[in-house]
């Protein structure tokens, strides 16, 4: 499960950048989308994939719809935190994993057991725990469209990933590669966009971000698929390992990096992930 892990810090990672990238008044639109430039650019150089290959057109649909989901998503992210504080919008994001185990379950035909059940129903008191936080968006109007949006999207995108690391017609590097080029297209129009209609001015150290997060961007989805395919005939294990390994170590550095408070209740949430991570490792 070391792919698990190295997907799990790469991920937190670019959590701690864009955090410290929104302190410093960095255009998260314009990180993105030099997030996506930089991960199409490793990939080419790493493993030297076809840019659009002759491939079925299902396959084409899937490689489509997560080019366009990527960078969307981090859109709906940031709207949900504007419009309803990062406490909901981080619950939202958690609680897409109903979405990717329903899918393990009735769409990949994973075998049900009692401790995948056990394993599911204590992850999400865990997330109900570690996130039992109070927001200070007090005074943000609360639109819960965009945190359906954040919860649906990154659900879909868990599914679609895992689906990804099935096909055997292409290696997932050259299907990533295609993914990245539509998610760079996607993010510079929005970029675009808000430079053209919103007097978004271009900042050249946006930049520096942008390839951080997209080293780190690559790193997670890269190690994310690998995950998938050392354990393809259970995939519910890794995500619930993803999802609380991601919340564990956040807490962590939310409290140690960003001296964020930890309560009673995110500690007990702490113990109950360990808890059922042990647990769906046993259910394997």
């Amino acid at each position: 499960m070391i792919y698990v892990v190295l997907s799990i810090l790469c991920s937190v990672c670019v959590g701690v950048v864009l955090k410290y990238a929104k302190q410093n008044n960095k255009s998260i639109a314009q990180i993105i989308a030099t997030n996506y430039v930089a991960a199409f650019f490793l990939n080419q150089i790493i493993f030297k994939p076809t840019l659009f290959p002759k491939i079925e057109t299902n396959v084409w649909t899937i490689v489509l719809i997560l080019g366009l989901l990527l960078p969307l998503v981090f859109i709906f992210q940031a709207k949900a935190i504007a419009y309803s504080g990062i406490v909901k919008t981080d619950i939202a994001q958690r609680l897409s994993l109903l979405l990717s185990l329903f899918g393990a379950f009735f769409f990949f035909h994973e075998t049900i057991t009692f401790l995948k059940v056990l394993g599911l129903f204590i992850a999400l008191l865990a997330v109900i725990f570690t996130l039992n936080k109070q927001s200070k968006s007090t005074d943000k109007e609360i639109k819960t469209p965009y945190l359906l949006l954040v919860l649906l999207g990154f659900g879909i995108i868990d599914l679609l990933f895992k689906k990804t690391a099935t096909i055997t017609t292409l290696p997932f590097t050259t299907l990533l590669q295609n993914i990245f080029f539509i998610a760079l297209l996607v993010a510079w129009c929005i970029v675009i966009y808000s430079i053209r209609k919103k007097q978004e001015k271009f900042n050249f150290t946006t930049i520096l971000w942008g390839l951080s997060v997209g080293i780190l961007n690559f790193g997670n989805i890269y190690f994310y698929i690998k995950a998938h395919q050392a354990v393809v005939n259970n995939p519910s294990i890794i995500f619930i390992s993803m999802n609380m390994g991601v919340i564990i170590l956040g807490t962590l550095v939310g409290k140690y990096l960003f001296k964020e408070k930890l309560s009673q209740y995110n500690y007990i949430g702490i113990v109950l992930a360990l808890f059922a991570i042990y647990i769906l490792f046993l259910s394997k």
